[in-house]
């Protein structure tokens, strides 16, 4: 399984990845699921992804083979904008269904992949996309400003709850982070390390890459302490004095 969150910001994009992948209860392995395309001064793309591993991986070779060919025909580094380059993938992601999902059929295995590309190309404002398996996409807005694919359900609360398009990007880190921690605590097939990618808007590069491990100190904080306030919350909170009222009506 596997968690990755999106945000997408007025100031730029957060992403964030675990990268465990779990293929039984004695196969679980560690597979990074982000990967960056960028050109500094004109674009930089950060790409997520999660399913069958076979396939997305194959998605990303796919992918830079484009790159690497040149020529006229689209590609990740001379398509005009984040439009043209979620159709990019999703052209990718047809290619690899029309070669492989009989064969996987026959087998047994789903054709399964859900991805997110996000950044900035020169020209216009940052974007952020979320592309289905079929190859079709949805563009992140105002009302929608992040995308989760993967085990997204324990960490959706925490973004719903405080994130905001005007949000400061270290704030998106935290809230990125807060979601990932309640995913792990709550699905064991979602793990560390974790990559951490954060694009500033008009830089047309990666502002930060960090790999987060058990060790690092900011996010070992950040669970405990989130943890703490979560159960000093919950103790403020009243009581219910429905036991008391049955109770009252028992001696009545």
């Amino acid at each position: 399984m596997t968690y990755c969150v999106a945000l997408l910001l007025d100031t730029g994009l957060v992403f964030l990845s675990d990268s465990r992948t779990n293929a039984g209860i004695d196969q679980i392995s560690t597979f990074r699921k982000t990967t960056v395309f960028q050109k500094p001064g004109d674009r930089v793309l950060v790409l997520q992804s999660s399913g069958n591993l076979a396939i997305t991986q194959t998605v990303v070779s796919l992918l830079r083979d484009g790159i690497e060919a040149g020529g006229s025909k689209p590609n990740l580094m001379n398509v005009p904008n984040l439009f043209e380059a979620a159709r990019c993938v999703g052209d990718a992601l047809r290619e690899l269904h029309r070669r492989d999902a009989g064969a996987l059929k026959e087998f047994g295995v789903e054709f399964n992949a859900g991805l997110t590309i996000g950044g900035q190309i020169k020209g216009e404002a940052p974007r952020l996309f979320s592309i289905y398996a079929a190859g079709n996409f949805i563009e992140a807005t105002t009302d929608t400003s992040y995308f989760q694919i993967g085990e997204s359900k324990y960490g959706k609360p925490i973004i719903d709850r405080v994130l905001r398009r005007t949000s400061s990007l270290n704030e998106a880190v935290k809230c990125a982070l807060v979601s990932m921690d309640s995913t792990i605590r709550s699905n064991l097939s979602v793990g560390l390390p974790l990559d951490l990618v954060i694009v500033k808007r008009d830089r047309f590069n990666v502002a930060r890459h960090l790999s987060i491990d058990a060790e690092n100190e900011y996010f070992r904080g950040i669970r405990g302490r989130w943890s703490e306030a979560l159960r000093e919350a919950f103790v403020q909170l009243p009581d219910p004095d429905w036991l008391s009222a049955v109770a009252r009506e028992s001696n009545d």
